[in-house]
């Protein structure tokens, strides 16, 4: 029943292997390996790929990875237990072998046998199990069993007549006799007197002072002073008079332009006209992006916090004082020992917290510890200082190799291929409203011009009202920052415009077909803004994809935005997947993160985004100006990630 089940080191070697059938399980632990290990998705214990269902235990002490693949339709309940009883049973045969890492690389692991009887043993018991769980009860054990044969006897009359009787009306039969008050015995009071009615004169005297009230409380008529006015009658509907509003009459009143048109040319021109700061950054961004940079002074002090705490907790028995930080947890765990979950958990709760006060959403928080955990669960460990720095450098790890991307996406390199091909590179850009994807567009397209790359961008946001203004404005500063004078007379951005109103699709078409007739070497196509909830607008969003197959589609989301970002991505390529009708669909190749000057050391969102998609971030946008544009630094995400 078992497809394959596979014994390898952390380092890529195969020590053992049992194979079921004839297909080959290189692949499915090849995208094991890529997606979970080494993106640090190891908190989840189970893995799909294609038909095959894979199940994982990570050996930390012997760095060893337990692999077993099967059928995704089967419902195999002993799998789990198996795992742990064939980890557990390798290592025990193996240990003095495993503990010599060069002896384990040579030597041959006569497992067959072992595996065999162990795997025969567990399905035999499931299988009694099974049948055990499905077996029937004989008829004395049933409750059937203990009727009598008149009771189970229907006797459809005697059941009409007692369901009348139960419905019917009691009636009296006889004069009901009068109930008899039950008589209370009362001491008399010395002083209280009674009436005829069973009051006595001070109950009598009390309620008649509240009567008395109640008269004297009611509202006294109101004088003609205080009387309302009299409500206005009402008015039927009256025609909106707008303010400024006139006919063609009053046209030459209200037009405060020349007839020539020279106060919008001067609006114009001084639009075009580029500052000098401005024009100070022209040729400044050729070549690649700069990096974030790293707070290295902030580093230094960090380390020598962790190691002055380190140096504290070996004497903290004595002084009493114990170290502070996220990782304080494990001043209880001193002399060599074996880590357990147990161990682990304290700490990992408050890395958690740590997480999520840093802007991670919660589920991606609680998956990245669970992953750090398995990956420390099981190590051995010496001093209290060996376990705080082995700690934080597992968080850090997972962290860098959680945003270092799987496959670089290079698109000056990628854009001169297609330029040599003599076709367009072309770029899509989508995301919620208002994340700046036009600026970072405008941007991206002012780098690129930098690299002496010629830009059409396509304005297929025919929806919110000035997004082709915005674009046009854009094109002008950018043309006026590189003049056709400076490139040979070839105009360097164009914008590609339809109006408002038309099919996004069409004008991505049309754009695509008219830079290549016209030699321009990358399309940028603008989308409109859309909520990840918004079904018609995902719809067109994903026709726009399908019909134009763009080399880059690029999300653009915010750096401020926490659980948001989770819900955003998840839907973004739900909906891309669902309304493309296709066998592999198009989804996110890659992600903008905006808005990152604004959030100081909350980088959380970094992490969650790359963490959900799997995708790298391609840009990060760090200011208004063109020039305001960097790489993803993953060292400098995860130092101000773990900055107490």
């Amino acid at each position: 029943m078992l497809d394959f089940f596979s014994i390898f080191s952390k380092g890529g070697i195969v020590l053992w292997y049992f194979q079921g059938t004839s297909q080959l399980f290189t692949q499915p632990i090849n995208a094991l390996i890529k997606s979970v290990i080494l993106q640090e998705r190891s908190g989840n214990s189970s893995f799909t790929h294609d038909a095959l269902t894979l199940k994982y235990k990570l050996d930390n002490e012997f760095e060893l990875v337990f692999v077993v693949g099967y059928q995704k339709i089967l419902q195999l309940s002993y799998i789990d237990k198996f795992l742990t009883d064939i980890q557990m049973e390798f290592r025990n045969k193996y240990k003095d072998v495993l503990q010599n890492k060069a002896n384990a690389m040579v030597c041959g692991f006569d497992f067959d046998e072992t595996f065999n009887k162990m795997l025969k043993a567990r399905e035999e018991e499931s299988r009694k199990e099974a049948q055990a769980g499905r077996k029937m009860r004989t008829f004395d054990q049933s409750d059937k069993s203990k009727k009598t044969v008149d009771s189970m006897i229907v006797n459809k009359k005697e059941e009409k007549k007692a369901k009348g009787k139960e419905n019917k009306p009691v009636k009296n039969v006889g004069p009901k006799e009068p109930e008899k008050p039950v008589e209370s015995p009362v001491k008399p009071e010395s002083n209280v007197t009674v009436n005829g009615d069973g009051l006595d004169e001070e109950t009598i005297r009390k309620n008649r002072e509240k009567m008395f009230s109640m008269m004297n409380s009611k509202k006294k008529p109101s004088s003609p002073v205080a009387k309302k006015a009299e409500a206005p009658k009402k008015k039927g509907k009256q025609a909106t008079k707008w303010e400024l509003n006139g006919t063609n009459r009053d046209m030459v009143n209200l037009d405060f332009s020349d007839a020539n048109g020279a106060a919008e040319a001067a609006v114009n021109a001084q639009n075009e006209m580029p500052s000098q700061e401005e024009m100070a950054c022209v040729g400044k961004m050729s070549g690649g992006l700069m990096d974030i940079q790293p707070e290295s002074e902030e580093e230094e002090e960090e380390e020598e916090e962790f190691e002055e705490e380190s140096a504290s907790t070996s004497n903290s028995s004595a002084s009493g004082k114990s170290g502070g930080g996220m990782f304080s947890m494990f001043k209880n765990l001193v002399g060599s020992k074996t880590l357990t979950r147990e161990d682990l958990q304290p700490a990992l709760e408050k890395m958690r917290d740590h997480l999520i006060a840093k802007n991670v959403a919660g589920d991606i928080a609680m998956k990245l510890c669970d992953s750090v955990g398995a990956k420390l669960e099981g190590k051995v460990l010496g001093t209290f200082s060996t376990i705080s720095n082995t700690v934080k450098k597992t968080l850090e790890e997972a962290c860098v190799q959680l945003l270092v991307p799987k496959r670089r996406i290079d698109i000056l390199r990628d854009a001169m291929e297609a330029k040599q091909k003599s076709r367009p590179f072309v770029i899509t850009f989508c995301g919620v409203n208002g994340v700046g994807k036009s600026t970072n567009l405008a941007k991206i397209c002012f780098w690129l011009v930098e690299n002496n790359f010629r830009v059409l961008i396509a304005a297929c946001d025919t929806f919110r009202a000035g997004a082709v203004e915005q674009l046009r404005t854009h094109t002008r500063k950018l043309n006026a920052l590189h003049p056709p004078e400076a490139h040979s007379g070839q105009t360097m951005v164009k914008l590609y415009e339809k109006g408002y109103g038309k099919d996004a699709a069409g004008i991505a078409l049309e754009a695509i077909n008219s830079a290549r007739d016209l030699r321009f070497d990358v399309v940028l196509v603008d989308t409109a803004g859309r909520m990840q909830d918004n079904e018609p607008l995902m719809k067109a969003l994903s026709k726009l994809i399908k019909v134009n197959q763009p080399d880059l589609v690029l999300f653009v989301g915010e750096a401020l935005v926490g659980n948001e970002a989770v819900d955003q991505l998840t839907k973004f390529n739900q909906a891309l997947a669902d309304h493309s009708n296709m066998t592999n669909p198009r989804l996110i190749d890659g992600i903008i993160l905006t808005k990152f000057d604004t959030i100081d050391d909350k980088v959380g969102a970094a992490i969650s985004m790359t963490y959900i998609t799997g995708q790298p971030i391609v840009f990060v946008g760090t200011g208004q100006t063109y020039t305001d544009l960097r790489n993803l630094n993953a060292k400098a995400v995860v130092n101000a990630l773990l900055k107490a």
